[in-house]
């Protein structure tokens, strides 16, 4: 059993994974920090000095903080948004890195084989229909 742990713990697709985590979680971080500490602030300033943070609707006991989940829906988007700009440009720069198809060559058997199968299949289709 713990042969079998090694290797599954110590393939590479296992540590890329980790390593991907890892470096995920302090993209969150980054990035919430960027919405809390920079943006929410200016659109707070921009709104008339509203703070997100502190919107809140009150019901009895209850308190719902509506400005916290509004705070969260524009990390999501930044989120959500940057990484589509990040994977974007990492396949537009693994398409320039590709060498392009080379183009098929087909030889004369292959072309005649091609043109006896299609002919050999109109004739079932024919046989087929009378």
């Amino acid at each position: 059993m713990w042969q079998d742990f090694k290797k599954f713990a110590l393939k590479g697709n296992v540590i890329d994974l980790a390593i991907g985590v890892i470096i995920g979680g302090a993209f969150g971080k980054i990035v919430s920090s960027l919405v809390k500490d920079m943006i929410m602030p200016l659109i707070g300033l921009l709104l008339g000095g509203i703070s997100f943070t502190k919107l809140e609707y009150s019901l009895e006991d209850a308190t719902i903080k509506y400005g916290l989940f509004l705070q969260t829906v524009v990390d999501f988007l930044i989120i959500a948004s940057s990484l589509f700009f990040f994977v974007r440009i990492l396949n537009r720069l693994k398409r320039k890195a590709d060498p392009p198809a080379e183009e098929i060559k087909v030889d004369r058997q292959e072309e005649l084989l091609t043109e006896i199968r299609d002919l050999l299949q109109k004739q079932v289709n024919l046989s087929k229909e009378n």
